[in-house]
């Protein structure tokens, strides 16, 4: 069964960019995350995203959709990356969402995907 592991933190951790020590160690501890969900075979994609501020949306609703600078919504949290994984079970899947390392604090949503049509 496959499982979206997306991961929410707080952006401004990283405001000094992608020279900055807190991302240099972020993207240290994913590169050993993923190596060993390669290890355990049960990676099957997955990507970091930029920062939200390059994000644009389309909402939709009664009407005409429209497009908006940004993301979606405003939170303390934003989505920064995922993986997705294929695994036996929710439990196990909770077990690798656990490992993946956030900055000060974040939330790690485990949605399983919808099987290929």
């Amino acid at each position: 069964m496959q499982f979206a592991l997306l991961i929410y933190e707080d952006e401004t951790v990283y405001e000094s960019g992608t020279e900055g020590a807190a991302w240099k160690a972020i993207l240290d501890a994913h590169a050993s995350l993923g190596a060993a969900m390669g290890q355990a075979g049960v990676i099957r994609g997955g990507a970091g995203l930029l920062p939200s501020q390059t994000a644009t949306s389309v909402r939709l609703g009664a009407g005409k959709p429209t497009i908006h600078d940004g993301p979606f919504a405003e939170t303390r949290e934003q989505l920064g990356g995922f993986y997705i994984i294929d695994v036996d079970s929710i439990e196990v899947a909770l077990e690798w969402a656990k490992r993946i390392p956030v900055s000060r604090s974040g939330t790690i949503e485990v949605r399983p995907t919808l099987p290929p049509m």
